[in-house]
């Protein structure tokens, strides 16, 4: 069997070799637009996808390649972006609040929010999602949405890693105030 080609070799040759960057593109749209989806709705995820690799493909020459896998620099591309379309996001996710309640409101508060998407985004959530600084939200949606870790998120996001860690505690504790009424609406229910 073959071994895989990394994507800073790849990146690396589609400096001179332009259609060799296509394979960045087919190992990566897919998640980028499902991420760029679950943060401003599947119709924008569409642009900011397509921006994301057309920014990428112009930065090519700017890639670190001490850094074998591309993940978490076009993630930051695509976070990066989002942050342009900030009043879009927003509005996506007060429109989400303002929903009709599901029928099912998740158990304990972190796992609510480990379930993030555009398609299971309850409304107290999407309120909470809404009231986050975009610096702590982003940090919070790239370790939910892509399951990225720690040091990926300071990657993508060009901070330090302990900086990370402080975003995303901050978030979840802000979603937990404004999750627990319906958490213990849901207990008192069920």
């Amino acid at each position: 069997m073959a071994e895989a080609v990394s994507d800073a070799s790849i990146i690396e040759r589609a400096r001179h070799e332009p259609e060799l960057f296509s394979v960045i593109f087919d190992r990566y749209f897919a998640a980028i637009h499902r991420y760029a989806a679950a943060r401003i709705g599947p119709s924008a995820a569409d642009d900011v996808a397509a921006e994301t690799f057309l920014v990428a493909f112009d930065q090519r020459d700017r890639y670190d390649p001490a850094w074998p896998a591309a993940r978490a620099w076009l993630y930051g591309i695509a976070t990066n972006l989002i942050g342009r379309h900030r009043r879009g996001e927003i509005r996506f996710y007060r429109a989400l609040s303002r929903s009709a309640v599901r029928d099912e409101v998740g158990g304990h508060d972190d796992r609510v929010a480990d379930q993030v998407s555009a398609e299971g985004v309850s409304p107290e959530l999407a309120r909470g999602l809404a009231r986050l600084s975009k610096g702590d939200r982003d940090a919070l949606l790239l370790v939910v949405c892509a399951q990225f870790s720690y040091a990926e998120v300071a990657q993508a996001l060009a901070i330090p890693v302990g900086t990370v860690g402080s975003r995303i505690n901050r978030a979840r504790r802000k979603l937990r105030k404004t999750l627990a009424p319906a958490a213990r609406e849901a207990t008192n229910n069920g």
